[in-house]
C-alpha cells in the first residue's frame, strides 16, 4: 500500500546507510492498513477487544485487563489479529500516539478498537519484527507527537501520515539477524528490569520495616518505661492550623511551607510562595525549630504526611497543614512524627479521615486524640536518631535503585536507534 501526500517534515533525518539497505516509504511495504472498530457494549462471553491500556510503553501487550465485546452484531472478521501483525496506537493522548506492539498469537480470537490501525507487511520486504521495534524506535525519537493532529485531550495520527514516512529497510536476511539480536537483548533488559524493579521495592519497603522494630504492634506490652499518652497531653497548644492569606508573586513578607513541601519526611523548599502577613499576625503562624508539621487535607494517601521543622529559617505555614508544638521535656517531634508515620499512626489517620468528593481531611481536635506510646525522652531521643540514620541509608539506597532502573530504561532507545543505524 503507497500513499501520495507528501512527506512529513518530522521524520527520521535521512543518511548515508549501510550497504544494501536502501530509504523507502513504509506504504510501499505494508500490504494492508486497517483501523479497528468502537463498540461501546459489553458481553462477558464475548470476544476480545484490545484498548489502549492493554499495549504498555514497551511494546509489550498487557492481558491483565481486557475488555469483551459482543460477536453478533459486530462485523469482527476484518479485525481479527493473526500472529505477525501490528498494532500501531494511532488514537491518545499526544505523548502516546505512536507506542506499538507485535502480535504474536493468543489463545482466543482478538480484535482490536479503533484508536488501533493494524499493519501487515509485505512479507518478502519487511518483517514485522522490525517494523515494531522500527515505529518504537520512532515513538521514543517523538516523531509521531511532532505530526500527529491534537484536540484537546486527544491526538491521532491518520494513515497517510504514517505511511508516507520514510524506513531504512536492510536486505531480508540482515532483517532477520537484526530482530534475533533485538529479541535476545530486550529480553536481557527485561530479565534486568524486573531485577531491578525488585530492588527498589525492597529498598522502599525498608521504612516500614524499620518503624515495626521500633513501635509495639498490636496485643504487645509496652517495653518498660513506656506509656500510652493522646498526642494533645503533650502539645503546647491546641495544634495550630496555617494562615490562609494569598501568596504573593513579587516574594514579600515570609516564605510560606504548603503540603506539596512535605516530602518523604523532610521539607523541600522548591517553589515555595511567600506571604506578607500583619506584623500581629506573623508571631502566630511563625515556625520554630522543633515544630512537626502535619497534612491535613489531600488525598487519602497523603493525608498524614509529616516533617519536623528544624531549621532556624524565618517561615510560616499554609492552612492545609496542622502545626504541633510540643511542651518541654515531653516529646520528640521526630520521634512523634516516625509514630504517625508507622503502621498504627497511619491507620488511626485513615480510620478518623472525614472524607469528601476527590479530597479528604483531618482536623487537629481528632489528631489530638490519637494515642501515641511514649518512652523518656532520651529513649526517644535515641530512637529518633537511630531511625534518622537508617531512613538516610534508605533514601541513599533508593536513590541508587531509581539510577540504576534509568539507565536500564534507557537501554531500549539506545538499541534500537543502534539497531536502525545498522551498528548490531
Amino acid at each position: 500500500m503507497s500513499s501520495t501526500t507528501k512527506t512529513p517534515r518530522h521524520q527520521e533525518e535521512k543518511r548515508e546507510l549501510p550497504d544494501g539497505w536502501r530509504w523507502v516509504k513504509l506504504g510501499e511495504v505494508i500490504q494492508d492498513a486497517q483501523a479497528g472498530f468502537a463498540c461501546g457494549e459489553r458481553d462477558a462471553e464475548g470476544i476480545v477487544q484490545l484498548r489502549m491500556n492493554n499495549l504498555d510503553t514497551r511494546g509489550n501487550l498487557i492481558w491483565d485487563d481486557v475488555l469483551r465485546v459482543p460477536r453478533e452484531g459486530n462485523n469482527i472478521e476484518p479485525f481479527l489479529l493473526v500472529p505477525g501483525d501490528v498494532l500501531f496506537n494511532n488514537t491518545n493522548s499526544t505523548e502516546l500516539v505512536g507506542k506499538s506492539a507485535l502480535f504474536a498469537g493468543y489463545a482466543e480470537p482478538i480484535v482490536y478498537s479503533n484508536h488501533f490501525t493494524r499493519l501487515r507487511t509485505i512479507s518478502d520486504a519487511l518483517l514485522p519484527d522490525v517494523l515494531a521495534s522500527w515505529l518504537n524506535h520512532q515513538w521514543q525519537q517523538g516523531v509521531f507527537a511532532a505530526i500527529c493532529n491534537r484536540w484537546i485531550g486527544q491526538s491521532a495520527l491518520k494513515a497517510d501520515k504514517l505511511l508516507n514516512l520514510e524506513i531504512p529497510l536492510p536486505p531480508l536476511p540482515e532483517q532477520r539477524r537484526i530482530a534475533g539480536v533485538l529479541r535476545e537483548r530486550m529480553a536481557a533488559v527485561e530479565k534486568a528490569r524486573a531485577a531491578a524493579q525488585a530492588r527498589l521495592a525492597a529498598v522502599k519497603d525498608l521504612p516500614a520495616a524499620f518503624l515495626r522494630q521500633v513501635f509495639p504492634q498490636p496485643g504487645q506490652p509496652l517495653p518498660d518505661g513506656w506509656r500510652w499518652v493522646k498526642l494533645g497531653e503533650v502539645c503546647d497548644g491546641l495544634g495550630q492550623y496555617g494562615t490562609s492569606t494569598k501568596s504573593n508573586s513579587d516574594q514579600r513578607g515570609v516564605p510560606a511551607l504548603g503540603m506539596y513541601h512535605i516530602h518523604g519526611g523532610r521539607i523541600r523548599w522548591e517553589n515555595v510562595s511567600y506571604v506578607d502577613l500583619q506584623d500581629e499576625e506573623l508571631p502566630k503562624y511563625l515556625l520554630l525549630k522543633g515544630d512537626l508539621l502535619f497534612n491535613r487535607t489531600n488525598s487519602a494517601e497523603l493525608v498524614g504526611k509529616t516533617a519536623v521543622y528544624d531549621t532556624d529559617r524565618a517561615a510560616v505555614f499554609a492552612s492545609y497543614l496542622i502545626r504541633f508544638r510540643f511542651i518541654d521535656g515531653t516529646a520528640d517531634s521526630r520521634f512523634v512524627s516516625a509514630f504517625i508515620s508507622s503502621r498504627e499512626g497511619r491507620r488511626f489517620v485513615e480510620e478518623n479521615m472525614a472524607r469528601a468528593i476527590g479530597q479528604v481531611n483531618i482536623s487537629a481536635s481528632t489528631m489530638r486524640k490519637m494515642p501515641v506510646p511514649l518512652p523518656p525522652l532520651p529513649e526517644q531521643q535515641r530512637i529518633a536518631g537511630a531511625l534518622r540514620e537508617q531512613m538516610a541509608a534508605v533514601e541513599k539506597a533508593r536513590a541508587a535503585a531509581e539510577a540504576e532502573l534509568n539507565t536500564i530504561n534507557a537501554l531500549p532507545a539506545a538499541l534500537l536507534r543502534r539497531a536502525f543505524n545498522g551498528e548490531i
